[in-house]
């Protein structure tokens, strides 16, 4: 007969070692959260645990060096400095149309062509020689017409005919004729210059009556249209006068957008400088 004080003895020994067992157990959590107590409190008959090689984070591998684009390169020469003939002039009349040449139309190919040749080359990509290539002959004639033969002999502007407005005749005023398509620029009635101009179509046109220069802008870009106005000389909310690269390429074929275009380049840079804040703008059918 077993003594009821052994058995209750045998009893609490079996409780108190449960209990220490399920206290050592590792708590259910990841086993990035695990502390390094309770993995080392486990008994040395569990199997240890495997501690996770830890993924490398993968080193981006370097970007390849874009290739250097190649330089523009030149083809054989056609025109250059020294030449003289009718290639030489027609080069000349054309870049004058877009504003590259502003000297006289001689068929002579010296400094002066070569520089202006140059800076055509550089502003549109072209290997810069200052001699003419095919590259920039091609280049050329697709952004000009073929020029007149008053361009060809740098012939001066036809003298304007047309009578002056009498709002012309006092004071410093921009006189402009929409029957003639003339400006002139008098100064106490007075003609100091005349320059052939272009107007806007019937769906936008350019406004008529007496107006003042309020604003100028030399390099001015048309928040509207996004094309340039160099030159500009506002006169009537956004129409102004001012340089037309388009007018000098393709004339009287085009149209403004309602502003006063002018076409002669060195003109354009002389009535500029002249025209100042507050002066007149006339603008009338004869």
């Amino acid at each position: 007969m077993v003594k009821r004080g052994t058995i209750a003895g045998a009893l609490a020994v079996l409780l108190a070692t449960a209990f220490t067992a399920c206290a050592a157990e590792p708590a259910a959590t990841p086993e990035a959260t695990a502390s390094p107590a309770a993995v080392s409190s486990t008994s040395s008959s569990t199997s240890p645990s495997t501690t996770p090689t830890p993924t490398p984070t993968p080193t981006p591998s370097a970007k390849p060096k874009p290739e250097p684009k190649p330089s523009p390169t030149s083809g054989p020469r056609l025109l250059g400095e020294g030449d003289s003939s009718d290639g030489v002039r027609e080069l000349q009349a054309r870049l004058k149309q877009i504003g590259w040449f502003n000297a006289g139309v001689t068929g002579y190919y010296g400094n002066v062509t070569a520089e202006a040749v140059s800076g055509f080359q550089g502003k549109r990509g072209i290997a810069v020689t200052g001699f003419v290539d095919q590259t920039t002959l091609d280049r050329l004639h697709s952004m000009t017409r073929e020029p007149t033969e008053a361009e060809l002999i740098d012939a001066p502007p036809p003298v304007p005919t047309g009578k002056l407005d009498p709002r012309c005749l006092t004071g410093r005023v921009m006189c402009i004729d929409k029957s003639t398509s003339m400006l002139r620029w008098v100064v106490g009635g007075t003609v100091q210059l005349s320059v052939e101009v272009r107007f806007g179509s019937q769906e936008l046109p350019t406004r008529e009556g007496r107006f003042s220069v309020f604003a100028k802008s030399r390099d001015h870009v048309s928040s509207i249209y996004k094309t340039p106005m160099p030159f500009a000389m506002f006169f009537s909310g956004g129409q102004a006068v001012h340089y037309s690269p388009d007018f000098a390429a393709n004339g009287y074929n085009g149209a403004s957008h309602g502003c006063v275009n002018v076409r002669d380049h060195g003109a354009i840079t002389s009535l500029y400088n002249q025209v100042g804040i507050g002066d007149g703008v006339v603008i009338y059918w004869s």
